[in-house]
This record gives structure tokens, sequence and C-alpha cells, in this order.
């Protein structure tokens, strides 16, 4: 089983979200984190002066699948959420040794 990890920008989570849905991977969870990068930081004006955030927003999302699914799972996100642009995030893919249901006491992939 693989964990798949994105940080992704925040204008793209609806495309990844969709995509994720369209080929039957629809649960996944995802927080809004912040970070700096190589992308300049966001600026934003506000009563005519511009402020400098100091980070860039961005979605996280964790998603577990199992080996066979992985490679089309991760190529769907990175399609989805590619624009070209600096800052359209990273994909990190972890080994997950073990998996345990805590309602069915099910594991590994049948906990899925």
């Amino acid at each position: 089983m693989k964990k798949i990890e994105a940080i992704i920008r925040s204008s793209k989570f609806e495309s990844v979200k969709s995509a994720l849905s369209e080929i039957g991977a629809s649960f996944f969870t995802y927080k809004e984190v912040k970070g700096f990068g190589k992308q300049a930081t966001e600026h934003v004006t506000y009563r005519g002066a511009e402020y400098d955030l100091g980070y860039i927003a961005r979605i996280h999302i964790e998603i577990i699948v199992a080996n066979d699914s992985a490679a089309k799972v991760i190529e769907t996100i990175r399609k989805a959420a590619h624009t070209g642009e600096i800052g359209d995030g990273k994909i990190i893919i972890s080994t997950i040794d073990e998996i345990l249901s805590i309602r069915t006491s099910k594991s590994n992939e049948s906990a899925l």
C-alpha cells in the first residue's frame, strides 16, 4: 500500500478532487497549509497599501491506495494540479506497512 501526499495550489483543489473522483478515489483527507519555497510569497493590497504575507497558501492532500492503484492516482493528481508555473507543488509517495480499520478490525487492503 502507498500513502500519497500532495501539496498543491489552493486554486487547483477542485480540479484534483474531481479528477480523483472520476477514477474512483473518492476518499482522502486534506487540510489548508502555509509554506514558502521558490515562488514569491503572496501579496495583499489593503486600503491602498501592499502587504507581504510571508507565506503561500496551499492544500495538503493525503490518500492511501493499493499498490496497483498508486501510479494512476499519482498521474491523476499531477495532471489535474499542473499549471507549468513555479509553485505547482509536490507529490510525496511513502510505503505503508499496515492499516487497521477501527470499526471492523480489518487490516491492510481490506481496511481501505
